[in-house]
Formats: structure tokens, C-alpha cells, sequence
């Protein structure tokens, strides 16, 4: 049974600069408004793809996400962003607890470094942590089509614990917009992270 958002520990959120963008900010909403502290930590070409694909830079679209999940003041008090270079975050050590980490997007060459161990910043670091914590990682990622080098990569984080969730979204929910394609993603992740939401209708569910 989960347990009540009162007693969580905090997620980490990896964010790269891979495309995706959507997906990320849809999670950031959900997962504040089931009452989940999140830690974040985004590489530096987030900027680039938030303006490409959302119109924003990293920091409005946050801002917008997190005012989105409609729960005011306590939104921004369940946030907390950390530089890419700040090894001090509690992520960067297994001292710190947390539930699980979601890397979202997950650029394959962040992937890759997590593969051989060889971070090179808070994600890759925080990714490292929670493989040797024995944590829930889920590595999404959005690349197509894939190389044999991105499937033995995949194929390695996963004998090494990790979650490889791409992002592909189903069809079965009769989507009508890009954000039920979006929700259903995310609905994935949040299972996997083991947050109580109801995005989209599952298989053999009637309704919705």
C-alpha cells in the first residue's frame, strides 16, 4: 500500500536536455499536487528545449507547472531546485533519503554515463546514488530510432537496476489531444514511482 503523502520521501527529478519537454513539466504538476516533495536538478541545455517545444525558458515553465497543480503556496514549498554542479545536494549521497529518482527526459548520453558510472554532474551522480541504494531509478527516454549502442546501454542499466521507461505513448485510452498522449506516460511514471494519480483509463477500465 502507498504510503501517505505526509510520510514520503522526497523524489529526485533529473531533467536533460533531450526532448520531452512536456512530459517533465506534466509530472512536475502531478506529482505536487499528490502532496510529493520533489528535488531537481536540470543539465544545461534544458533552457534550449523548454523554448523550442514549450515557449518558455526552464524556470517559467516550472513555475507554470507548479502553479498548475492547484494546491497555491505549498506548491513552491515542495520544490527545490539544485545546480547541476551542486555535489552539497542531498542527491549526490546515499546518506539522504529518498523514494526513487526519475530522470525526464533521459538524453542517452546521460544514460551512457550512468551505464559505466562515470557521472559527470547532480543526475548522473544522483542516478549512481540510487543504483548503489538499491532506490527505484526510471530512466525515460525519447530517442528513435535506436542504435545497438543505445539498446546494450538500455540493456545495461536495466541488469543494473534501473527502470527504462520510454517514452511511447498507448492508444487504447482513445486519446483526443497531446496531453492524454502526455498523461499516459506520465500515468506510467507515477506508477512506477508508486504515486496515487488516475490520468488516464487503464486497460479494462470502463469510464473515463
Amino acid at each position: 500500500m502507498a504510503p501517505n503523502a505526509e510520510d514520503r520521501r522526497p523524489l529526485a527529478l533529473g531533467i536533460t536536455g533531450a526532448s520531452g519537454a512536456p512530459y517533465w513539466v506534466r509530472f512536475v504538476e502531478v506529482a505536487v499536487r499528490a502532496g510529493v516533495e520533489l528535488h531537481v536538478a536540470a543539465s544545461g541545455n534544458v533552457d534550449t528545449v523548454c523554448r523550442a517545444e514549450l515557449g518558455d525558458d526552464f524556470e517559467t515553465c516550472l513555475e507554470r507547472a507548479i502553479e498548475r497543480s492547484g494546491v497555491g503556496d505549498d506548491g513552491a514549498k515542495r520544490v527545490r531546485v539544485f545546480d547541476k554542479r551542486d555535489y552539497h545536494s542531498p542527491m549526490a549521497s546515499g546518506s539522504a533519503r529518498y523514494a526513487g529518482m526519475v530522470i525526464l527526459p533521459c538524453s542517452m548520453g546521460t544514460m551512457a554515463r550512468i551505464a559505466h558510472g562515470t557521472s559527470d554532474d547532480l543526475i548522473s551522480r544522483a542516478a549512481d546514488v540510487a543504483l548503489k541504494e538499491r532506490r527505484k531509478l526510471v530512466l525515460v527516454p525519447r530517442e528513435t530510432p535506436l542504435s545497438l549502442v543505445h539498446l546494450e546501454t538500455m540493456s545495461k542499466v536495466t541488469r543494473a537496476g534501473a527502470v527504462v521507461l520510454p517514452a511511447m505513448p498507448g492508444f487504447y485510452h482513445r486519446p483526443e489531444s497531446i496531453d492524454d498522449l502526455v498523461d499516459f506516460v506520465v500515468q506510467r511514471i507515477a506508477d512506477q514511482l508508486d504515486l496515487d494519480v488516475e490520468l488516464t483509463r487503464r486497460w479494462g477500465q470502463r469510464g473515463r
